[in-house]
Parts: C-alpha cells; structure tokens; sequence
C-alpha cells in the first residue's frame, strides 16, 4: 500500500515538473500582430501631462499610456501568487513620437527598431530609437486595479463614470498619498511620484452603497423580529411554568 502510494506521488509530482518545463517550453515568442494591431475600445489620451496614466472606461479592462525614452525597455508582468509572474495580456499596441506625433502600431514598432517578445513569465518591450509613449490594452479586475509599476514617475488613474471610492469600506488606493478629483463624473486618482511596487485602486459603483445599505437595514430588521420572537418565547415559557407551579418559589420571594 504505502508502495503504491509513493509511486501516485512520483507520477503527480512528473506531471507538475513536466507541465512546467513545457511552459517554458512553449510560453515564449512573439506577441501576434494581430493582438499588437487590434484597435483599442477608445482612443487613447496622448494629451496627458502624467508619466502614467490608466484609463478605465469599462471596469473590466484599462488602457495606459507611458512616457518613454528612446530605445527603452519594458519588462510587463503580473503576480500569478505563490512567487509566481506571468505575462501581461497586452493588445492595441500603439507608439507615438514625441516629435511629431507619428503614430504607429505595435508591428510597426518591430519595423522601427523595437521589439515586442513574451517568455513565459512576462512581455518584454524595447521602444524605437526615439522618444515617445507607449500605449496598450489590458484586461482589469471588475472594481480593483492593480498593476505594477514599470515606470517610475507621476501616475494617473482614472475611473469609469459613476464609479467612486471615498467610502472606506469599498474604497482604497496605494500608495498613499494619492489626491483625488471628480471631473465629468469621473475620479482621477493621481499621484506625483511613485517610484516602485503596485499601483492599486479598488473603486465602487455608485449604486453599491444604496445595495449594501438595503442589505443593512433588512439584516437589522431580521436581527430585531429574531430576538422579539425569542423574546416572546421566554415569557409564554415562564408563564407555563408559573401555571404549573414551578416557579412559586421565586414568586414568594418576590413577595417577601
């Protein structure tokens, strides 16, 4: 028994190592172009004035926009747990050239000298050989962003409308000392520099508070009809008793 039972471990633990030498195997190479090429949700913001900003216009996937330098190269993950990176799932690669404001697509940017590859841990990018931004799609956690910092600098997020996070319990940002303004009912989160870790925001809708205060009330209103009915039901089973004479005793006390 304790044989076989081995053996069952060796072959589990074969499986693992064998799934993950042909991630290795297989998880590096080239981002397609028709993923570099796809056209973004919304046409990106080229006018802003942050080294970063994340745009949110759905809550479910964001857009950024990064200064760069010429030739400058990116390394774009994200935490998988246990230790573990995986690649960004990047699409709606553009660049455009501080110069002129030429933009070009993500294949292009191999034609002008970049490089867009994926290993199996991440997405490495080098710019062309001049000074720009970059900009790319990726997918976003309904009602938390979080994405690590590949460029330090100052940083904007800003969220989809009707979204807030000024309510403690749903709401939050990191790091700290981010300012926070609503303009066409839209939060801007904005930070003037950061220099490493996670940029995260975990933002509500608007009509959450109105849900979560319902589900308050109707919790309270359940919690006062369960001890009024507990209630009720201590009394009847002390007045049978009394019926029945087992609590004369404590009624003569009383009455002394």
């Amino acid at each position: 028994m304790n044989r076989r039972l081995g053996l069952a471990v060796m072959a589990v633990a074969l499986l693992a190592v064998s799934a993950g030498c042909l991630g290795y195997i297989t998880g590096g190479g080239e981002v397609s172009d028709e993923r570099l090429d796809r056209e973004p949700t919304e046409p990106y913001n080229w006018e802003t004035d942050r080294d970063t900003q994340l745009t949110l216009h759905t809550a479910d996937e964001v857009q950024a926009v990064y200064r760069v330098n010429a030739s400058q190269e990116l390394r774009l993950y994200t935490p998988a747990g246990l230790g573990r990176e995986e690649p960004l799932e990047l699409s709606a690669v553009r660049f455009r050239y501080a110069d002129n404001g030429t933009v070009i697509s993500g294949s292009e940017i191999r034609d002008q000298g970049g490089e867009i590859d994926q290993t199996t841990d991440e997405v490495d990018v080098t710019t062309p050989d001049a000074d720009g931004q970059l900009a790319f799609s990726a997918d976003a956690t309904p009602r938390r962003l979080s994405l690590p910092v590949y460029i330090e600098g100052s940083y904007e997020v800003i969220l989809p409308e009707d979204y807030r996070l000024d309510f403690f319990l749903f709401g939050n940002t990191a790091p700290r000392g981010a300012d926070t303004e609503i303009i066409d009912n839209r939060v801007h989160v904005t930070w003037e520099e950061v220099t490493g870790g996670t940029i995260v925001v975990q933002y509500y809708l608007e009509r959450d508070l109105y849900v979560f205060g319902g589900a308050v009330v109707l919790l309270s209103l359940i919690g006062v009809a369960g001890l009024t009915y507990y209630r009720r039901q201590i009394d009847r089973l002390h007045d049978d008793r009394v019926q029945m004479g087992l609590d004369t005793e404590v009624d003569d006390e009383d009455e002394q």
